[in-house]
């Protein structure tokens, strides 16, 4: 069965073309469109889509604000579309943390080298976000007899009739949380402490794609102020995001994040994000580690940054006292840099399928037989600590 795709956006002519290049796809099919968060959020209870592409600047309401609505009552993944400027960095931002599963640029040349490759592209994540909720959609019932007038104004019954039906969402999705939180902490208790390897090590180091904000922030975020070791962060991320994403970071954080800049030299307690467009390199010596900012025109690197040079590159500097972390993400980007890494005697972790996004790269991390460890996202920053010999 095809995934059922609403689209959101207050441009007539950006509704018209990403509903042809979705459409020709006999995967997706596009159900509807609305054009403004109002509207979204009275399609999103009225149809139930698999998945919704949602602008950010919109009349009536914003993407963010309804994002938040969406997400009060059903679980619907939601692509975020933005433009790339710093304003709409930061307001992609605040939609992912509202709880948006991944974004796209607008202009669709900003997301690969050639039309036909962005396309493709874009039809592969809105499928792979598609596939992906944060909590699972609430059980169905049996939604009113008279599907709502999107242009009419509401009668007072229908209000009543949207609201009890919003509520009834609302301790559903409520309900659901508890069972997952149980479960997990069942899980956690079925897998016993986690003990440390026992390894020393130099080097954090964490690469991810789709759904790695958050997830980086919910790492991030839990690391103590004296944290002992430097930490290199590697995310695809378009180059006018990567700022306001590290400074986003170091505002939630306790330890220093910042955007990358060549010749940085690593530091305990720092992390390090490589910028977007750009290459990350691991220079000098174990003693003596900087970072290179690299410019890369090459057509045989898809993604810039690319976990796999980072990773390479502090390979070749700290051989076995890396800890590398594969997060969430589409793709594999990564596999080739933790081969170097684990043939030095570094230590590899993924993350475990159940708490990715899309678990695409540390799927191909683990199938190529390089992971030391399988970790939940919300056990990652602790089982940091424990394993560098600080929990």
């Amino acid at each position: 069965m095809a995934i059922r795709v609403l689209i959101v956006d207050d441009s007539s002519f950006f509704r018209r073309r990403l509903s042809e290049i979705i459409g020709q796809d006999p995967e997706l099919e596009v159900i509807a469109t609305a054009n403004n968060g109002k509207e979204a959020v009275e399609k999103a209870v009225a149809l139930r889509p698999d998945v919704i592409t949602m602008d950010i600047e919109m009349p009536v309401m914003d993407g963010i604000q309804a994002v938040r609505e969406i997400l009060k009552t059903q679980r619907t993944p939601i692509l975020m579309f933005s433009s790339l400027t710093h304003e709409g960095a930061k307001a992609t931002l605040d939609a992912l943390e509202a709880g948006a599963i991944d974004f796209l640029p607008k202009k669709f040349e900003d997301i690969a080298r050639d039309k036909a490759e962005a396309i493709e592209l874009l039809r592969q994540r809105v499928k792979a976000v598609a596939r992906r909720r944060a909590i699972s959609r609430p059980s169905s019932s049996p939604l009113p007899a008279a599907t709502p007038s999107f242009s009419a104004r509401p009668t007072p019954a229908a209000d009543n009739s949207r609201a009890s039906l919003a509520q009834s969402f609302a301790a559903r999705a409520l309900a659901e949380r508890a069972e997952l939180a149980q479960k997990a902490q069942d899980k956690a208790e079925s897998r016993g402490s986690f003990s440390a390897s026992g390894k020393s090590y130099k080097l954090v180091a964490i690469g991810t794609s789709t759904g790695g904000p958050v997830a980086l922030q919910q790492i991030i975020t839990a690391l103590p102020a004296n944290f002992p070791l430097p930490i290199v962060l590697v995310q695809h991320m378009p180059a006018a995001f990567t700022g306001a994403f590290a400074n986003r970071l170091n505002a939630l954080s306790k330890i220093e994040v910042r955007e990358a800049q060549d010749n940085d030299v690593l530091r305990p307690g720092v992390a390090y994000l490589a910028p977007g467009g750009k290459q990350m390199l691991v220079d000098g010596s174990e003693s003596q580690a900087k970072l290179r900012i690299r410019e890369d025109d090459s057509p045989r690197i898809t993604f810039k940054p690319s976990v796999d040079i980072t990773f390479g590159s502090a390979a070749k500097v700290f051989t076995d006292k890396v800890l590398a972390i594969v997060l969430t993400g589409m793709g594999s980007d990564g596999r080739e840099g933790c081969r170097l890494l684990k043939q030095l005697g570094s230590r590899v972790w993924a993350q475990d399928e159940a708490s990715c996004v899309v678990y695409g790269m540390p799927q191909a991390v683990t199938a190529a037989g390089l992971t030391d460890v399988e970790v939940a996202l919300p056990d990652v920053a602790g089982r940091i600590l424990t394993e560098t010999g600080h929990g």
